[in-house]
């Protein structure tokens, strides 16, 4: 029976121990990407019933033309859409930047290279597209918000 040597068996649970906190970013960020595709979704589900509305009355009556309050409220719900598609992109880029530092702590270790300037670099990219996804994020919120508060004022 072959027994693994000892510095063997240290270095890779010190890798471990190293890769576990980039484990749990990964798994912090795939929250966050559940949280923002939810609201993807329910924005997409409220174009399509505009639009559905506007196909609808079209059928019935060719010279419909939806009302301002229609038009506006699509636009600013596409503005939203693409808002949230930009906040998925970055978080969806923060976990493969992730995945990539715990990549390069293994195959540095099982490759014996330097990775600190890739580690460093990867990781810093990985906290700028998270803290990128969070300011889309608070800004859908603000969009969300202030389309409520203009229509509790009637402004909208």
């Amino acid at each position: 029976m072959v027994v693994p040597d000892e510095t063997i068996v240290v270095n890779i649970s010190t890798l471990i121990q190293l890769s576990v906190a980039p484990v749990f970013l990964i798994a912090g960020v795939a929250g966050l990407l559940n949280v923002l595709i939810g609201r993807l979704a329910r924005i997409i589900d409220k174009l399509e019933a505009i639009d559905r509305h506007t196909v609808i009355e079209r059928s019935k009556d060719p010279d419909f033309q939806e009302d301002t309050s229609t038009v506006k409220r699509r636009k600013f719900l596409v503005k939203r859409m693409q808002n949230i598609n930009s906040s998925i992109f970055f978080g969806a880029a923060t976990g493969l930047m992730v995945a990539l530092v715990i990549l390069i702590i293994f195959s540095s270790a099982l490759f014996d290279f330097n990775s600190k300037f890739f580690i460093a670099g990867f990781f810093i990219t990985a906290m700028l597209f998270l803290v990128v996804s969070l300011i889309l994020f608070l800004r859908e919120i603000h969009f969300t918000t202030s389309f409520i508060e203009g229509k509790r004022k009637g402004v909208i």
